[in-house]
């Protein structure tokens, strides 16, 4: 894809891959999940990462296409990342996730530079750091970005089975202004780097300062969800819903707080969208599902 002087997007890097479900396979990945909900609210977003050179890739980007989502998504010489995925019969997912995939090998070329420098919030997590190289993509695209106040860089912690280090957890929130965190990551992250367990709210305090973080996100799933910034805090709690299942929703939380801030909204008011966002998807069976005009017609 291409991008001009006049273009600004938000982007989803790291993992693009398939969820393979007792029911089939779905189109996979946070950064896919972040940037199709942004895209909902008008946004221009984009998911950057690398599939195979197989018939799992030339499926998965068609998938995209036929979301309209911009990509930037080479094909590199590995296979087309998968996961098994399990949902309890609460409807939480566990996985079990393919290594040394296409996604673990994203190259940093000049078309990923030049969409990082118009580049206005990005999303990355933990997991397609797993692998240096991918990692160091990473990590130029944050480098590469516009530096200036309004430029939003989102560590969505997400972490999954072993795939994370102290040193990467670490070298991310040191690079992002947004963290975004759940309850359990809280205690093991905490439990990683060493910090004393000071119960959930001090712990996010100390996170946000150690930091230097412009906002701190904590979502406890049915107990609701925190945005801490440098002199306050929101609490909402968690609307009751028929649950499908869970997957995403987390991704739709993180898209609709940052389309939020992007179109001028207060902390809070970004908060109260993305968690009766979250709440729709959770209802709905799988990541995407069209987002209805009640929660759209909000951003503006």
């Amino acid at each position: 894809m291409s991008s001009d002087s006049d273009n600004s997007f938000v982007v989803g890097i790291g993992e693009a891959l398939w969820d393979i479900l007792p029911d089939g396979k779905k189109v996979g990945g946070a950064p896919a999940n972040f940037a199709y909900h942004v895209s909902q609210f008008g946004i221009k977003s984009c998911v950057a990462s690398a599939v195979g050179n197989d018939e799992l890739g030339i499926e998965l980007l068609n998938k995209f296409h036929e979301r309209n989502l911009n990509t930037l998504i080479p094909s590199v010489d590995y296979p087309t990342g998968t996961v098994m995925v399990q949902v309890d019969e609460c409807g939480i997912p566990t996985y079990d996730i393919s290594r040394n995939v296409a996604w673990d090998n994203i190259p940093f070329t000049d078309a990923l530079e030049n969409l990082a420098r118009h580049t206005r919030a990005v999303c990355f997590g933990s997991l397609a750091q797993r692998n240096a190289v991918s990692r160091h993509s990473i990590y130029r695209f944050l480098e590469s970005m516009p530096q200036h106040r309004g430029t939003y860089k989102i560590f969505d912690i997400n972490l999954r089975q072993d795939f994370h280090t102290q040193e990467i957890l670490i070298e991310s929130m040191n690079r992002c202004n947004i963290l975004k965190i759940n309850d359990e990551e809280l205690i093991q992250v905490n439990n990683l780097l060493g910090y004393p367990d000071r119960g959930q709210q001090d712990s996010c305090v100390a996170l946000l300062q150690k930091f230097n973080l412009d906002i701190l996100i904590l979502t406890c799933g049915v107990n609701g969800s925190y945005v801490f910034i440098p002199d306050s805090v929101s609490f909402i709690d968690t609307p009751k819903v028929q649950v499908a299942d869970t997957v995403g929703a987390g991704d739709s939380f993180t898209a609709a707080f940052v389309s939020g801030l992007l179109k001028g909204m207060s902390v809070a008011d970004a908060h109260l969208l993305a968690v009766e966002v979250s709440a729709f998807v959770c209802s709905q069976a799988g990541a995407m599902p069209i987002l209805s005009d009640r929660f759209t017609q909000r951003v503006k």
